[in-house]
């Protein structure tokens, strides 16, 4: 009898150290969390002093100025000295373009010659450093053999550290438009021909796991920056009309206008990178609510880094052409109304440069609150989040970041100046110690 009191006593004392403690013997953080900031920016227009952000697991129960209805039994997160806001989020990325940075070989080369064991893998460096620099969220613009998608499924399982992911899986380029090779575009791997070809990958790619469509409208990247047309208004079309009977949304690479011009009038949810687009386009833009991505800083980055890619100086004279166009149509983008959203183009030693973009859209006239939106409520709306991210507000995910100084001032803040980041209710980034 005294043997079965000790197996009893024993097994209640381990429900209650599995109840306060996780399976590694670690204290469990309280579920409730109190973070005080000097003062927050909320994603919605407002700035709350002395704010108080109340998380309950992974979501925003409240927000309050003023200490006085925090919970008792919450763990209180002093950022005071800080000035709160979204986490940010870049909806352009390539988490699976990781390079060692030997100067000996081509990253591109490299990338495509590895695993996809091994990239998901090694790639968790890029998604370490873009959650170090208040990045919670990003849109992942394709990656090869759906690695991308064990990335994000390893992310949601806790068994790597990184920000949330949404994945596109391979994207879909147009018959022989792209190199196979992965020589020069490691992503690329499924293409298609006709309307039918084009529907048949739209439902593979969703079919796989994939959050949304990625398709080439055009060529150009990386030091090619040439804009030719790829696919036709109607396949173009197709894609889109699988993707949303579908529930997904879909985004469409055109470096030039004329693969912009026909996304936009096939109903793509976002199109990327695309200079000289005509101002009857961008009116159809903001009337289908289609929002811009321009991606002007990758191209400087580009010209800045050309050695470690292998290609001759001379090249960069085109891409800093092409950056110039690509500013000035985002200059008139903005004039226009239309919504922007922040995207890097990040692939290799980018990575913790990602919100460089901001600069670069305050550069071509935006304000820094303007900036700011672009980098959080205008890519929750990219993504078809607007419920869940973007904002400080109740309901939302809690992925708050801490700044020193006011980004509405200057926007280097929000880009140099991350000094705290949580996601989901977890905090990953701690710098103020």
């Amino acid at each position: 009898m005294r043997y079965m009191k000790c197996i009893a006593l024993a097994l209640l004392w381990c429900g209650i150290v599995s109840a306060c403690f996780g399976q590694d013997g670690f204290a469990k953080p309280p579920s409730i969390k109190a973070i005080k900031f000097g003062k927050l920016i909320d994603g919605t227009g407002k700035v709350l002093p002395n704010a108080v952000v109340i998380v309950k697991g992974n979501r925003i129960e409240s927000v309050q100025s003023g200490s006085s209805g925090i919970p008792a039994d919450a763990q209180v997160i002093d950022m005071s000295k800080y000035t709160g806001i979204p986490g940010l989020i870049d909806v352009h990325t390539h988490m699976t373009y990781w390079w060692d940075g030997d100067r000996r070989t081509n990253p591109n080369a490299e990338s495509a010659r590895l695993l996809p064991q091994e990239l998901a893998f090694l790639a968790q460096e890029n998604a370490r450093k873009t959650l170090d620099i208040g990045v919670t969220t990003v849109r992942d613009m394709a990656a090869r053999n759906y690695t991308d998608i064990a990335m994000r499924n390893l992310i949601n399982r806790g068994a790597m550290v990184g920000p949330r992911m949404f994945v596109a899986g391979p994207a879909i380029a147009a018959g022989s438009s792209m190199p196979r090779s992965g020589d020069v575009f490691p992503a690329v791997q499924n293409q298609a021909s006709g309307v039918e070809d084009v529907m048949r990958l739209t439902r593979q790619e969703l079919a796989a796991g994939a959050d949304f469509i990625k398709m080439f409208g055009s060529t150009g990247g990386f030091d090619k920056v040439e804009t030719n047309q790829t696919f036709t208004y109607e396949e173009m079309h197709a894609a889109v009309e699988v993707a949303h009977t579908m529930g997904k949304r879909i985004a469409i690479h055109s470096y030039g206008a004329s693969g912009a011009r026909d996304a936009v009038k096939a109903g793509a949810d976002t199109v990327e990178h695309a200079i000289d687009i005509d101002d009857e386009t961008f009116a159809e833009m903001i009337r289908k609510h289609i929002i811009y991505v321009p991606t002007v800083y990758h191209n400087v980055w580009y010209a800045q880094n050309y050695k470690e890619f292998g290609w001759p100086e001379s090249e960069n004279a085109a891409i800093m052409a092409y950056e110039k166009a690509s500013e000035e149509t985002t200059t008139r983008a903005i004039k226009a109304g239309v919504h922007i959203a922040m995207g890097s183009d990040g692939v290799y030693e980018l990575f913790g440069h990602n919100t460089e973009e901001l600069t670069y859209l305050v550069k071509c006239g935006m304000t820094p609150a303007q900036a700011l939106a672009a980098g959080t409520v205008n890519g929750a709306a990219a993504l078809g989040m607007e419920k869940d991210l973007g904002e400080v507000t109740p309901g939302h995910y809690a992925d708050i970041v801490a700044v020193q100084g006011d980004p509405l001032n200057d926007i280097s803040v929000a880009v140099h100046n991350v000094k705290w980041v949580m996601k989901g209710g977890e905090v990953f980034v701690d710098k103020t110690r």
